[in-house]
């Protein structure tokens, strides 16, 4: 139990001290913003162009890897969904926002900084293999299907044209497109940019979780709880539930995707799951409930499949 506490306790401190210096007006809510901007369309950005530029892309990329851990994203987004349409009786474009939620995970903030207290730097490179098609996954499912609920007699091609603008205009994914473009290209940066680099990337993690904690801060738990535990249960347990039992069970992975593709899944709702109800107007307030009580709660969730995974 203390090496869990060693392991998480580091990573959730500097989410608190974010939290508490908005809470207590030692920095601005805006100024949490700005830091926050500053780790999603630079940092974060150039963290996962050096991540995949410099990727093993034959070691990194395992089909069962992907079928793991994005099966319970799918599991998750559909009984998300279906739940909040036939048992809480929502709209379905809100339900549709609901199962975004519980679709879309903290795989950076979180996951990564957890991942690499637990098992080390070299331990995330099935990591960045995940992430690298989340966010066009993620929001290709979520926007497709609004699009399909809000707009059943648009045609096929309209609705696609508008979930590929909506995903090539994200910084991660302009910046997760470069780093293929790198690596499989063999381009080598000179010295100087690389370091230059090297020096924003290392302020990546620290700063976007010491923001995400400033951010948080607003997200004061509101709207139907009932719903709320509904996402962070398919969240925090369904999700690395399906992705444990896959990767185990049935395709028998070594041991290091295990436990990226489980630890990735076992993440709170990400900040996104806001941003995504916030586009379309709908679910915003349980979106923005389980974000925070989502990370909240996946200080208990995280050690538990960290036990499981025998750390």
């Amino acid at each position: 139990m203390s090496a869990l506490i060693t392991i998480i306790l580091p990573v959730f401190l500097v989410l608190g001290f974010g939290y508490f210096t908005v809470w207590r007006g030692f920095f601005s809510d805006s100024a949490a913003d700005s830091l926050m901007q500053f780790s999603q369309k630079f940092a974060i950005p150039l963290l996962l162009f050096r991540a995949i530029s410099r990727l093993d892309l034959s070691h990194g990329y395992n089909a069962g890897l992907m079928i793991s851990y994005y099966s319970g994203s799918v599991a998750a987004f559909a009984i998300g969904m279906l739940g909040a349409r036939l048992l809480f009786h929502r709209a379905w474009d809100e339900s549709v926002a609901i199962g975004f939620s519980a679709l879309f995970t903290n795989s950076v903030l979180l996951g990564l900084p957890i991942m690499e207290r637990a098992y080390g730097p070299g331990s995330l490179g099935p990591n960045f293999a995940i992430i690298s098609i989340h966010a066009p996954f993620c929001y290709f499912l979520g926007i497709s299907s609004m699009e399909i609920v809000r707009n059943r007699q648009a045609s096929p091609l309209r609705m696609l044209a508008e979930t590929l603008k909506a995903m090539f205009k994200n910084a991660l994914m302009l910046a997760i497109i470069a780093g293929f473009i790198v690596n499989l290209s063999g381009i080598t940066l000179a010295g100087p940019i690389a370091e230059a680099l090297d020096l924003v990337v290392r302020a990546a993690l620290p700063t976007a979780l010491f923001a995400l904690g400033g951010i948080l801060y607003r997200y004061r738990p509101d709207g139907d709880l009932r719903l709320v535990a509904w996402v962070c249960g398919l969240s925090l347990f369904l999700h690395p539930a399906v992705a444990y039992v896959l990767s185990t069970a049935v395709f028998a992975l070594p041991k290091g995707m295990v436990h990226s593709a489980v630890l990735t899944a076992a993440m709170a709702p990400g900040v996104n799951a806001f941003i995504f109800s916030n586009i379309y107007g709908t679910g915003r307030r349980i979106a923005a409930s389980a974000v925070l009580s989502g990370t909240l709660l996946s200080v208990f969730s995280v050690t538990f499949w960290l036990a499981v995974l025998g750390v």
